[in-house]
């Protein structure tokens, strides 16, 4: 028990001594120093150099942890202003789209004679039979009514059918029933436009264009403005094929529309004018030529 006693007593007598030996000979100036501090010296200076790399690399362990968590902070904050960033262009570039449709809508609305309303389009019924879209008006009109011609900036949309308080609905020019009395710009080459009614895609065929007139694929075909159904010179289709015959009077031709009606999302229904009901369905007379 006294051993225990004692053995504890000496323990902390050299953890206590042992130090401060050490701290003794390491701070005696070099000339004084006894072959006692020098040995001192000697067996402390690689414990010193160690205690002091390991000092340093935890340092650096904890330092470098630090920077690290510091660093997923400032990765998170940059990520959330990154994704602010990137929704804000993304609100931005929908803006601009926006007003670039709009200034394209008031060109059209300055340039076309008569009064105009404009209209968004809130819902499409496309089937085998009927291709019709849903508008609402931007303001009541009672000079709002069937027959009246639908366009936007890209070229002819339709006419107005079904008129419902502030929604109406718009046939559109692919639709079959539909049919619109056409030049080609290049050439002057006139036909009537139908609707092809094909569920899958929009397209029309121009029908009664003689088969000695001159049309190729990529011409563009515009209003003749007969009949006043539609003004004059908009912009309706852009021919994609041409099938001439060996035999017939006339050549089928298919073509493309102008607006693109997936994407349509603003209309001009043209109120002033006087129109027909409907483009003539018979082949469009040809004037006489000279012997």
């Amino acid at each position: 028990m006294n051993l225990k006693r004692y053995r504890d007593w000496i323990i902390v007598v050299l953890a206590l001594a042992v130090p401060f030996w050490f701290l003794r000979a390491s701070m005696k100036d070099p000339r004084q120093a006894t072959g006692a501090d020098k040995v001192l010296i000697e067996i402390a200076t690689p414990v010193q150099y160690a205690a002091a790399a390991l000092a340093r690399g935890l340092s650096g362990l904890w330092g470098d942890y630090v920077y690290l968590v510091d660093v997923k902070q400032d990765n998170a904050s940059l990520l959330a202003q990154n994704a602010r960033l990137r929704q804000r262009v993304s609100e931005l570039e929908s803006l601009e789209a926006e007003n670039r449709r709009l200034r394209r809508l008031l060109d059209l609305k300055n340039v076309t004679e008569g009064e105009v309303v404009t209209a968004a389009v809130i819902g499409k019924n496309t089937n085998e039979f009927f291709r019709v879209i849903r508008v609402t008006l931007d303001r009541p009109s009672p000079a709002i009514g069937p027959n009246l011609p639908v366009l936007h900036a890209d070229g002819i949309v339709g006419t107005t059918q079904k008129v419902s308080g502030d929604t109406v609905d718009v046939r559109l020019v692919v639709d079959a029933a539909e049919a619109v009395d056409v030049v080609v710009q290049r050439t002057g080459a006139r036909g009537i436009l139908r609707g092809t009614g094909n569920e899958r895609e929009y397209s029309c065929r121009v029908q009664y264009m003689e088969r000695v007139d001159e049309v190729a694929v990529g011409d563009k075909l515009v209003t003749s403005g007969v009949g006043l159904r539609y003004p004059k010179g908009i912009d309706v289709c852009t021919v994609s094929k041409v099938m001439k015959r060996d035999f017939g009077i006339y050549q089928d031709i298919l073509c493309t529309p102008t607006v693109d009606f997936s994407r349509l999302e603003e209309v001009v229904i043209v109120l002033g004018g006087k129109l027909e009901p409907a483009a003539s369905a018979t082949a469009p007379t040809k004037s006489k030529e000279k012997d």
